[in-house]
Parts: C-alpha cells; sequence; structure tokens
C-alpha cells in the first residue's frame, strides 16, 4: 500500500521484509534494512492510480529465508541459477541500462529461466520531469544503482505453490500485415512488411498507424505484446526489444482501452496474491489514474517481468 516516508522507515527499522517503490529522492533516504527497492512515481492503491512524489508503494513479504543480491549486464544470466528451488525472485532493473537490455535481449535464453519463478519489473521515472533517472536500490547496504539490477530471492515454505499470471488485453490481428526485423534491438528503422522492404516511421504514418496498439509477436503460439515508445528522426523506439525470426502483427483494435482492461480483471480475482506490477501504458492510455482495480495494487512499471521482458501488461503473483 502507498504509505509516507515515515510510516516506511518505521517499518523497516522493525525489521520488515519489503519491497519499495517511489522516488529516487526518497528511496535514497531511506534507512538500511531488509529491502529492494525501484523508482516510479505511479501507482495503483486499493484506494486507485496515483502519481506522487511524496508517497512510497509498500509490499511486505511474511517469508523469513531470502536473499538480496546485484547483478550487473556481465551477470544478471545467473538470476534463475541463485534462486531458491521453491520460491521466487523479485527482479528490478533500471530503465535503458545495460543490464536492462542485456535482460531484455537475453532472459528467455538463461539457465534455468523458466523453472525457477523470476518476475519484476523496469524501474523509471514521471515522464513529465526531465532531471530523473531511473534507479533500483539494495535496502541492506543502501547503495542505489542506475546501472545494476536488484533481486529479492524469496523461499516460500515447502506446502506452498507459486504460480506467475499474466493479463494481456492485446492479440494479434490476423488482418494485419506480418512484420519482420532484422534489426534487433529497441530502435528499428528499416523492416520488412508482407515480405517488402520499407521504413517503419513512414509506413506508421502513411496508414495512420495507432502506436497506443502494441505489435504482438508469435512466440510458438503464445503472443507477446512489444509497444512503442516514440518515433523521432525516422526512428521508432519500443519498450522492448525486437526480433528477428518472429513474425509480428498489429494488434486487435480496442474500440475502449480502459473496459477491455476492466473485463480481464474481472475474471481475475485470486486472494491469494503476494506481488503484483501494472503497465505504465496501460496506466496513461486506459486512464488509471484515480480508478480502482480490484486487489491489483503496486508499481506502475516501465516493463514487467514474467520470467521475460513483456509489456503493456499486469503481472502478478500467487502464492497458495
Amino acid at each position: 500500500m502507498l504509505m509516507t516516508f515515515d510510516k516506511v522507515s518505521r517499518l523497516i527499522e522493525s525489521g520488515k521484509l519489503l519491497h519499495i517503490a517511489g522516488t529516487e529522492q526518497l528511496l535514497r533516504k531511506l534507512p538500511k534494512g531488509s529491502w529492494i527497492g525501484g523508482s516510479t512515481e505511479y501507482f495503483m492503491d486499493e484506494e486507485g492510480g496515483k502519481i506522487s512524489d511524496n508517497l512510497l508503494y509498500v509490499t511486505e513479504f511474511p517469508y523469513e529465508n531470502f536473499a538480496v543480491k546485484v547483478y550487473t549486464s556481465d551477470d544478471i544470466k545467473n538470476v534463475a541459477p541463485d534462486a531458491f528451488d521453491n520460491g521466487f525472485s523479485v527482479l528490478i532493473v533500471p530503465f535503458d541500462s545495460e543490464v536492462h537490455k542485456e535482460y531484455a535481449h537475453n532472459a528467455a535464453n538463461y539457465e534455468g529461466m523458466f523453472i525457477k519463478v523470476v518476475v519484476g519489473w523496469v524501474a523509471g521515472m514521471n515522464l513529465e520531469k526531465s532531471d530523473q533517472t531511473p534507479i533500483s536500490v539494495n535496502g541492506v547496504t543502501g547503495e542505489a544503482y542506475a546501472d545494476k539490477a536488484v533481486v529479492l530471492h524469496l523461499k516460500v515454505p515447502a506446502d506452498k505453490t507459486v504460480s506467475v499470471n499474466i493479463i494481456n488485453i492485446f492479440e494479434q490481428d490476423m488482418s494485419s500485415p506480418v512484420f519482420e526485423f532484422y534489426e534487433e534491438g529497441f530502435s528499428v528503422r528499416n523492416c520488412l512488411v508482407d515480405g517488402k522492404e520499407t521504413v517503419l516511421a513512414d509506413y506508421i504514418a502513411e496508414n495512420n498507424i495507432n502506436t497506443k496498439l502494441p505489435l504482438v509477436g508469435d512466440y510458438a503460439g503464445s503472443g507477446v505484446n512489444v509497444s512503442s515508445m516514440s518515433v523521432e528522426n525516422g526512428v521508432v523506439n519500443f519498450y522492448a526489444p525486437l526480433f528477428s525470426g518472429i513474425k509480428y502483427r498489429m494488434s486487435i483494435s480496442i474500440p475502449d482501452y480502459e473496459q477491455a482492461f476492466q473485463e480481464q480483471l474481472a475474471e481475475h480475482t485470486d486472494t491469494e496474491l503476494v506481488f503484483s506490477c501494472n503497465c505504465i501504458l496501460n496506466f496513461l492510455y486506459g486512464g488509471l489514474e484515480g480508478k480502482k482495480i480490484g486487489i491489483f495494487s503496486g508499481p506502475i512499471t516501465f516493463g514487467e517481468i514474467a520470467y521475460q521482458l513483456v509489456n503493456q501488461t499486469l503481472v502478478y503473483v500467487t502464492v497458495k
């Protein structure tokens, strides 16, 4: 839930095991303790969506066995091997850092990635402010990082089972042309559209493409969103990388974004939820500021992690 700085400080000092989201300024001032953190000013609270630079969102975990670790782009591949056999790991990665790019490109191929449970989010900043740096924080040491990921590895009791769930309102529009990319990465100039080489920015402009809708890639029958961030100087920038060998199509049109999102949420009523995060694009395009979305509270993020990096989704974890 959202709390004041003083209340969060008292929780830390009492020895609670915490996940904390808030501004860089507030996170850097918190006392040392058993916690990890990441930067954002966007939140989903029990009272509704909120933008705040003076409150912190706190998730308390009831587990006794845990480990806090810090990873660079060189060793982030160890995040799953380092995880507990029966548990889950909450990973926070600063937006646009080298470790963010490394994880986004390669996480699906890491050892043990789909055997251990790895979830989390990409730390960001207020989109209306230019003087902020996305950070992750190791609360045990008090160190903050713009270029390293922080992970809270959690072990759950032997009689409990962890599940990761994704709420995604998008799916491929089968009438859309097929987009294929040989320039892999977060930024693209040229691509193939139904086999014809095309400048993607020109195609978007000429066809009046709604960039609030993601491209949806076909990953062995599963749809994975890749969301547009901006179009600058003929280059289209995305919140996640595009890959060669994957066939992408535009998402189906969503006439009422908020309604479609709320309808999906209504199908998920699991009260044993222990962690959730939601995409900044769902927050903005769905008009969620001031609106409640049931039990799903947590940080609003610049990318979600459900094993690998995903976009325009809500990710949550249950322990049963």
